[in-house]
């Protein structure tokens, strides 16, 4: 056997519960050059996209448990940009097209004709979009050679989880085209931050970013805000003032919670949209704005015009294109990532620190419904209190407890009180626990026992060799 599988294989998987024709499948395909993952259910399927990236997936449609289509329900439902192409010996033509509108790619009868899978794979990955290397992990305050420029849009984004790349896949498609996107997600997780990232991948990278918080203008200084105001046009207007309309021409603007905006604005937002000019408050002609438009949103729009907040015309100029972020406890494996990118941006001593494994694991157990946020604040806690190069499990515990309730019991704020009063003594004696012990006013063998309570190591506070 001579498969072609290089470095720069494209990554399938293919899934069929009959073990002879996926190990004869793989070969074929293995030969054509593609690096070939397989899986014998539905479940396993899924199991292998959420722990490695893959440009397309074969499957075929009668399985025992799940079926091909349940599959690629769920596919389209978590892994929208990805290619599935259909496989079944029982071809028929309602098959064909249940598959094609749930989004199959394409359908394909067995017996199977081996070059029309290949070119049709071919097709599907050429249509897609081409991914990173799945351990490339870029914070904005790293750097990469070796990483190309078309990619540099996306280098703030640290992740390395399959659902969060296939959320850049899309924002990466829609950010080539000239429609209005709208984010929707939880609060927390970096809608603003994927907004800056369609930008930069967009025709309009090198003209401006304008970031606007609807939930921080009053009501009454919505239209002045947003299309901006000539002098005299109201009790302290002294001067002519650009809206943010103006401010955003030739390139983004960006409405964060455009779920908040006050319904008797929407109207006039949607007159500006479809004309694409703005009248400031106080002019009597209309100025010309070229902007695309990037919302955001944790509401759900849809139940919000149900409910008479949000006008249902606006929300289909705005949704052209709608782009999910995974909740940060979708996407637990880029945790470890984000917190080590947090505890770089957080350092102030220049010190570098890391977490403890078990550190790790409570952040990787916990609820996080703050999100990437969150996390960010705590470990920012974590840098602010701990004293050592590797924080404690015990100092990750205090910070999400803290994020919880406003208030500690009065035993645990005693004990927050004793470890950091401990931690900073063994910080200013460099991990000196005779002199640390003397400026307590304690002897070493109990404060031995103070530190095996906190689980605190001199030794993280000795100065590195």
């Amino acid at each position: 056997m001579n498969d072609q599988v290089t470095e720069e294989s494209i990554p399938i998987l293919v899934v069929d519960d009959d073990r002879d024709l996926l190990e004869l499948l793989s070969i074929r395909l293995r030969r054509a050059g593609f690096a070939v993952s397989v899986a014998e259910s539905g479940n396993d399927a899924l199991g292998v996209l959420r722990s490695q990236r893959q440009r397309a997936v074969v499957t075929d449609l009668k399985m025992d448990g799940m079926d091909g289509l349940e599959l690629l329900g769920e596919i389209e439902s978590t892994y929208p940009a990805l290619p599935v192409i259909v496989l079944t010996a029982h071809g028929s033509i309602p098959d064909a097209v249940t598959a094609t509108q749930q989004g199959a790619f394409a359908f394909l009868t067995k017996p199977l004709d081996t070059e029309e899978l290949i070119q049709t794979l071919n097709r599907a990955v050429a249509l897609s979009v081409s991914p990173e290397p799945f351990e490339a992990v870029v914070s904005s305050s790293s750097s990469d050679s070796d990483r190309s420029d078309s990619q540099s849009w996306r280098q703030p984004i640290v992740s390395r989880s399959a659902i969060m790349e296939s959320t850049l896949q899309e924002a990466e498609l829609a950010a080539a085209s000239k429609a209005s996107i709208i984010i929707q997600s939880e609060s927390g997780t970096g809608k603003e931050l994927l907004a800056r990232a369609i930008h930069g991948a967009s025709q309009r990278c090198e003209e401006p970013f304008v970031a606007v918080n609807c939930t921080a203008i009053p009501e009454n200084l919505f239209e002045s805000e947003m299309f901006g105001h000539k002098r005299g046009a109201f009790t302290g207007a002294s001067r002519d003032r650009a809206g943010f309309f103006q401010r955003a021409h030739g390139g983004t603007l960006f409405l964060d919670e455009v779920g908040e905006m006050p319904l008797a604005f929407q109207a006039k937002l949607l007159r500006v949209l479809q004309e694409q000019a703005v009248e400031p408050l106080g002019s009597d002609s209309l100025v010309q704005v070229d902007v695309r438009v990037v919302s955001a949103t944790h509401r759900n729009l849809e139940q919000e015009i149900n409910a008479g907040n949000f006008r249902e015309d606006l929300f289909y100029r705005l949704a052209v294109v709608t782009l999910k972020l995974p909740s940060l406890a979708q996407r637990r494996e880029d945790i470890p990532l984000l917190a080590q990118h947090f505890l770089h941006e957080f350092r102030s001593d220049g010190v570098a620190r890391s977490f403890s494994s078990a550190a790790i694991e409570h952040l990787l157990s916990a609820d996080w419904p703050g999100n990437v946020r969150q996390l960010a604040n705590v470990v920012q806690q974590c840098v602010v209190m701990g004293r050592s190069r590797v924080i404690p499990e015990n100092l990750v515990v205090r910070a999400l407890k803290g994020r919880q309730s406003r208030f500690a019991p009065l035993a645990e704020a005693r004990d927050r009180f004793e470890f950091e009063y401990i931690s900073r003594l063994l910080h200013t004696t460099e991990g000196n626990v005779a002199q640390a012990a003397r400026l307590a006013q304690r002897n070493r063998s109990e404060f031995y026992k103070l530190l095996k309570k906190h689980h605190l190591d001199p030794a993280h506070y000795r100065p590195m060799a």
